[in-house]
């Protein structure tokens, strides 16, 4: 019977079917040290074919690690938590790292909670994110595992925080409507309170004084709704200022505003131009007329903040204070003429 028994797949088999050698084939299975990527996704590729499971438990008495990593959210409904998981998976998925999900609710007590369960389960280290970029405290930098704020602003400015750039991709969404020939430019956004509110009108503000524009009237401040959209739709057309663009800061108040343009018989985007900012394709695709909005690049922030926890881990000193990431426009109907 134990002839008959089927040989497990070890490091050294991947190896011979990659050309590669053992050495390099951890490399590639851990994502670590400098090799090309084609070389990473052959071994990858030859590990698949073969099946090839890594011993984990060896590993980590080997090592000591665990090669688990915690998750800390407060985003209940996943709708940045998810896009931003995606993004650290395809880091930490191939060096074999798995996650632990906590979602807090928003709970500081609920939160310690979570922290002390990670640190007894003895994560390697920990990505703390959120609903948004608005800043909260830090978890501290004594619990003796790195930590990486993702979306979220940590309050220490020794810890690395990875954000999107909200104040770049407002301006890139300004410079569009500029572009497709809109001067009287509106800007409608969510409460004063957030900071990405603030870092959103500077960047309007940045793209308009680079082109000898000024604002439409004063900033529309309201709720991250729908609802909020349709108001502010109706204080527009009712409100004496002309304008031909409105730049909105979310997609969820740039839906409403297309929906109260067209009970107010403003049309979208032959009368004027709206962007959002997001690209929620639930939101953005089925607006009407579709929604031109900024894709914040959510995936991509989780990819960084995994790199840099996946570094720390290994020992590698990481930045301190924020770091940004950059967004692109996806263009619409709401802007362009078919």
């Amino acid at each position: 019977m134990a002839a008959n028994r089927q040989r497990s797949v070890t490091v050294s088999d991947v190896a011979q079917r990659a050309g590669v050698s053992p050495g390099t084939v951890s490399k590639a299975l851990n994502g670590r040290g400098q090799l090309a990527s084609a070389t990473r996704d052959r071994v990858l590729a030859a590990a698949e074919e073969l099946g090839f499971v890594p011993n984990l438990t060896a590993r980590s008495l080997s090592s000591g690690r665990t090669y688990l990593v915690g998750i800390l959210t407060t985003d209940s409904i996943g709708r940045f938590t998810i896009p931003i998981l995606t993004g650290a998976e395809d880091v930490l998925g191939p060096g074999q790292l798995g996650m632990l999900l906590c979602e807090s609710r928003g709970d500081a007590i609920r939160e310690q909670h979570y922290v002390r369960s990670l640190l007894n389960r003895r994560v390697d280290g920990i990505i703390v994110t959120g609903r948004n970029s608005t800043v909260r405290p830090s978890l501290g930098r004594d619990l003796g595992i790195p930590v990486i704020y993702a979306l979220v602003e940590s309050d220490d400015p020794g810890d690395l925080s990875v954000l999107h750039d909200d104040r770049d991709g407002a301006a890139l969404a300004v410079r569009h409507l500029v572009e497709t020939g809109r001067r009287r430019i509106a800007h409608i956004t969510g409460p004063i309170r957030h900071a990405a509110v603030r870092r959103r009108l500077a960047g309007v503000e940045d793209a308009l004084t680079a082109e000898g524009l000024t604002l439409a009237g004063e900033p529309l401040y309201g709720e991250w709704s729908e609802r909020w959209g349709r108001e502010a739709a109706l204080r527009l057309a009712r409100g004496g200022h002309e304008f031909d663009g409105v730049f909105c800061a979310s997609d969820q108040i740039a839906r409403g505003l297309l929906e109260g343009f067209r009970e107010v018989g403003v049309r979208v985007p032959e009368d004027v131009g709206v962007v959002g900012m997001d690209n929620w394709d639930v939101m953005a695709e089925s607006a009407r007329p579709p929604l031109t909005t900024v894709d914040l690049n959510l995936a991509g922030l989780g990819r960084k903040a995994a790199e840099f926890l996946v570094a720390a881990i290994d020992g590698d000193p990481f930045p301190a204070g924020p770091h940004l990431t950059t967004s692109h426009l996806v263009k619409r109907h709401s802007t362009e003429l078919l």
